[in-house]
């Protein structure tokens, strides 16, 4: 386990945290046998994906939603590629590219790198009589 962080701690990390570099990974993708980079979503792109999936009407808009915005390589979002696969919204480009499955893992893989389902464990301690 990790030691107890303290102001101090805190403090020495201050312009780091300040900046929020967000984390990237590069993923494989069977189906386009290449590979693609994402990064972490913002808080705001994250709240929005968690919402939609709680919300049944929505629910299936949630992993393309994540996937769109968190794609960096090749850029999603970008003009030319957009019209040229005839997307009538932008994140229509994300299920003509990838697979179903490809996409909630996608979408996964991104959340896991903004710390959702990761990174936070409970720390037991041994209680001696």
């Amino acid at each position: 386990m990790g030691k107890q962080l303290t102001i101090a701690d805190l403090l020495s990390e201050k312009e780091k945290l300040k900046r929020g570099k967000r984390r990237t990974a590069n993923l494989y993708i069977e189906s386009l046998d290449g590979e693609i980079t994402i990064q972490e979503p913002d808080r705001s792109i994250a709240i929005e994906a968690l919402t939609m999936a709680q919300d049944d009407s929505r629910s299936q808009m949630a992993d393309p939603y994540i996937v769109y915005h968190c794609v960096v390589q090749p850029d999603l979002k970008d003009a030319q590629l957009q019209k040229e696969f005839g997307c009538v919204e932008p994140t229509d480009i994300v299920g003509i590219l990838f697979r179903p499955g490809e996409i909630a893992a996608i979408s996964g893989h991104a959340l896991k790198l903004a710390g959702f389902g990761e990174g936070v464990r409970k720390v037991d301690r041994d209680i001696k009589n």
